[in-house]
């Protein structure tokens, strides 16, 4: 028997219960992809995206990696966000994070993991921006658990600062910025409420003229 056995028959299950709610899903999701959503996340297996959000396939477009890090330097992150952007014309950007995660307990540790240490300096960087007031806090938990906020919190803003982002803004392409977290124990999905939807909503040093402008 296939190692894959076992996935091979859940796939069949999942594509034949798809098609009996719905007998022309696979044939229409064949002609295109039309997602509103965006969504940058974490590569944790237990925060499947479209799952937590109670959508098909097709409704999301879907970027993950270590600790949802969004970097100027990160050609693969920026290539989805533009041609997510650009192409599908998304309407928003969902950066999600979720309570518990290992990259960012990782972050806040003096241990050596190899090359993901490089990909976690920027949290690194962020835990020492606020480690006082994370000090403050009662457990270990609870200071992870805010730096996962605090995280997607500056990746909404990392995001926002691209120049990709910031010439849809220009061509008046609506776009919305969101910073969300799940909660691996509960299953909840919150909202951080600090979504970006213009230039206006930036530092001055983070706008950019738009293209062709002086």
């Amino acid at each position: 028997m296939s190692d894959l056995q076992q996935l091979l028959d859940n796939n069949a299950r999942w594509a034949e219960s798809i098609t009996q709610r719905d007998p022309e899903f696979f044939a229409k999701l064949a002609k295109q992809q039309t997602p509103e959503y965006l969504w940058i996340g974490c590569s944790d297996a237990r925060v499947p995206a479209n799952e937590i959000v109670g959508m098909l396939p097709g409704d999301l477009f879907v970027h993950r990696n270590v600790a949802n890090v969004v970097l100027h330097t990160d050609m693969n992150c920026l290539s989805v966000i533009q041609y997510a952007v650009d192409v599908l014309k998304v309407k928003h950007i969902l950066v999600t994070g979720h309570y518990g995660c290992g990259g960012v307990r990782a972050a806040m540790q003096n241990t050596q993991y190899g090359l993901i240490d490089g990909w976690l300096r920027n949290i690194r960087d962020l835990y020492y921006e606020h480690c006082k007031s994370l000090e403050k806090l009662p457990t270990e938990e609870a200071r992870v658990d805010r730096l996962c906020e605090l995280n997607v919190i500056h990746q909404v803003a990392n995001v926002s600062h691209t120049s990709i982002v910031q010439n849809a803004w220009h061509r008046g392409q609506p776009l919305s910025v969101h910073g969300c977290i799940y909660g691996i124990k509960d299953g909840r999905w919150k909202d951080l409420n600090v979504t970006v939807e213009g230039i206006d909503q930036l530092p001055n040093q983070y706008r950019l003229r738009p293209l062709g402008q002086s």
